[in-house]
């Protein structure tokens, strides 16, 4: 990481630009646990719902989401377990992908949403088109390996993790670290996000997620083979491969190859796993275009 989350910030102009365009906050009940969920943009045209990775949340899109609502009603989630969202006692990929398509529409979304998914985001997605073929207008999956399991050091690392409670706001953010680590994370981003994604409690500040999710998604075992369900996902499909990521060229194709109609490939230069924090303009350039022609083909 070559900037912690702790280091001097200078934001540039398009990033303090986008923070300023502050999302609404809404709270949804869905099968019995409160969601929530960040707002942009104008309510009457399509829409686009983004969904975050593991241990992540809706505010890690708060800098790209200000930049496609000029053109649509974007709607970030919290999937329960998540940020500002409650916790469940299972987190089956089906209840995640109900909460996106309830999310759509709590966020003022008419008509089929666009659905772009990051990391464990990008299975959600997947998993949705899958099994609710006709809910999408269109689905973008960034960096997802869908048919590997975790690297056995992530599991190893993740099942013993202890929670710990951190006296102050400053002490907790410092480290700040994506899952898995990449080389650059732009140091404005990784600040802001390190922010949201901490609250204060009676014991003291503490990550925003489950810290048992991981526990619980690992000794339920994989419940879906996308090998499998990808030949249903007829929905027009973009898969953006980062160059540093997690994703071989081999297996992105692959993946795009199973689809019942292939998905569309575009390889991120010089991105890693987490491409909002260390190539977000040229994200956010892929995002616009791929809505526009979806946008002119309907």
């Amino acid at each position: 990481m070559t900037a912690e989350a702790s280091s001097p910030i200078t934001e540039p102009r398009w990033f303090a630009a986008a923070l300023a365009n502050r999302p609404e906050h809404r709270d949804v009940q869905i099968s019995g646990a409160r969601v929530h969920l960040r707002c942009w943009g104008d309510d009457t045209g399509s829409g686009v719902v983004l969904v975050h990775g593991g241990s992540a949340h809706s505010g890690w899109w708060d800098h790209i989401a200000p930049l496609l609502a000029s053109s649509h009603r974007v709607v970030a989630v919290d999937l329960s377990g998540h940020g500002d969202s409650e916790i469940r006692e299972q987190y089956p990929m089906e209840t995640w992908t109900h909460e996106v398509l309830e999310v759509a529409k709590a966020g003022g979304i008419s008509g089929k949403p666009y659905v772009v998914g990051h990391s464990m985001g990008g299975w959600v997605t997947a998993v949705l088109g899958a099994t609710h073929p006709d809910a999408a207008a269109g689905l973008v999956i960034i960096d997802s390996p869908l048919f590997d399991e975790p690297p056995e050091e992530i599991i190893i690392r993740q099942l013993a993790r202890v929670p710990k409670a951190h006296p102050n706001k400053e002490e907790i953010c410092v480290r700040f670290r994506t899952e898995p680590r990449q080389d650059t994370l732009l140091p404005y981003v990784a600040r802001h996000v390190a922010e949201e994604s901490v609250r204060e409690t009676e014991a003291g500040w503490v990550w925003k997620f489950d810290p048992e999710m991981f526990r619980k998604r690992h000794e339920a075992g994989r419940l879906v083979n996308l090998r499998e369900l990808l030949g249903n996902i007829v929905t027009p499909s973009l898969y953006i491969r980062c160059e540093l990521g997690m994703v071989s060229p081999e297996m992105a194709r692959e993946i795009a190859g199973l689809f019942a109609k292939p998905a569309t490939v575009v390889d991120l230069p010089d991105a890693g796993h987490h491409p909002m924090f260390d190539q977000p303009l040229p994200l956010v350039a892929i995002l616009r275009t791929i809505l526009a022609q979806w946008d002119a083909g309907h």
